[in-house]
């Protein structure tokens, strides 16, 4: 593994590597690690006199036309004793390439490659005697871990899901035209664009280029989003369809929703606290036909991605998945639970 300083600056690296599916076409990924230079404070202690024996990670999965650079997320994670790692799939972020169709996928499961390449990649990067890895993504990243999951059983200990994609807006209903227009185009010209209204109402709430705090790199997050392709909403429709079938996931599972939803076609300022992507009411219906032990936290005025809500919003959230994690993360031998510490409301250009 060839760790190199990442865009993110003082305590990230990056590895980029390929991996092959069972198509045998070999696609670029990059693993991103949090290592920070010092002791984050609240993080906790290691026991003097004894080795680590049981190491915890967090693997995160982002959106489409999306990339990782939530470095608040990571500075969370690693406070609540875990190693953090997050995935540019390819195609997307730091692993697009020129000549590539930014954030297309003819199959969801062809990100299963590069998924267990990072799995075996976090393994190799430890010598701890015991792992517990958790997967979380973000929104169709959620729907990608999710399946993914569901087709690779006993890798994860738990999965934590932030505004998946679930399904489409309204109901299953929806998706089946959806599906029956667009699987035609899709077997014959996949890459084909489709010609859909762009809006960048979501992208407005949080760039700091518009009206929001983070900082995004708009060749990784274009303002618009990558050209919707036939292929691509073919692969995203065939995947809804299996977890509207149920996925029998056997872990315990997270789901954070913002507590409304704001999809109209014009801007309005209820966007700016609202989920202005997906409709919440039918994605918390479907989380439950995720698995046996599902966990859904509606959250008053967060946005698509709840952790990059205003200040006192993601707090809340934060808390809410600290509270989560001491229920149900695997403690450390002779610990009382995981120790989580929940971050204040410092903007995102807090220091390492």
């Amino acid at each position: 593994m060839d760790w190199q300083p990442d865009i993110l600056g003082a305590g990230f690296e990056a590895c980029t590597f390929e991996a092959a599916g069972t198509d045998a076409v070999r696609r670029t990924a990059t693993l991103v690690r949090f290592r920070p230079g010092k002791v984050e404070p609240g993080a906790p202690a290691a026991r003097a006199g004894s080795p680590q024996r049981l190491r915890r990670a967090v693997l995160f999965l982002h959106g489409w036309s999306d990339y990782f650079f939530n470095a608040d997320l990571a500075r969370f994670w690693h406070r609540s004793g875990y190693d953090f790692y997050a995935l540019d799939m390819h195609n997307h972020g730091r692993s697009l390439r020129p000549g590539t169709p930014g954030g297309y996928v003819a199959d969801l499961a062809d990100y299963d490659a590069e998924i267990g390449e990072a799995v075996t990649m976090i393994r190799a990067d430890s010598d701890a005697w015991d792992q517990d890895l958790t997967l979380m993504g973000h929104s169709t990243g959620g729907l990608v871990a999710a399946l993914w999951v569901s087709r690779h059983p006993a890798v994860v200990s738990h999965l934590i899901l932030n505004s998946p994609w679930l399904e489409m807006h309204g109901s299953s209903l929806v998706r089946l035209a959806a599906s029956t227009m667009v699987r035609p185009v899709a077997r014959f010209r996949p890459e084909a664009v489709l010609r859909l209204p762009e809006r960048g109402f979501y992208w407005r709430t949080i760039s700091s280029s518009a009206d929001g705090e983070w900082t995004l790199d708009d060749r990784f997050r274009p303002p618009m989003a990558f050209p919707l392709r036939a292929g691509w909403l073919s692969a995203v429709l065939t995947g809804h369809a299996r977890v509207a079938r149920g996925l029998g996931i056997d872990i315990p599972i997270l789901v954070l929703l913002s507590q409304g939803s704001a999809n109209g076609p014009f801007w309005t300022e209820e966007m700016r606290r609202t989920d202005a992507v997906l409709d919440v009411d039918i994605i918390a219906l479907r989380a439950l036909t995720l698995g046996r032990t599902v966990t859904v936290e509606r959250i008053d005025g967060a946005l698509h991605d709840v952790f990059l809500s205003p200040a006192p919003v993601r707090a809340d959230a934060y808390a809410r998945l600290s509270r989560w994690l001491r229920g149900y993360a695997t403690p450390e031998p002779g610990s009382a639970g995981p120790g989580t510490v929940a971050p204040g409301t410092a903007g995102p250009g807090a220091d390492a």
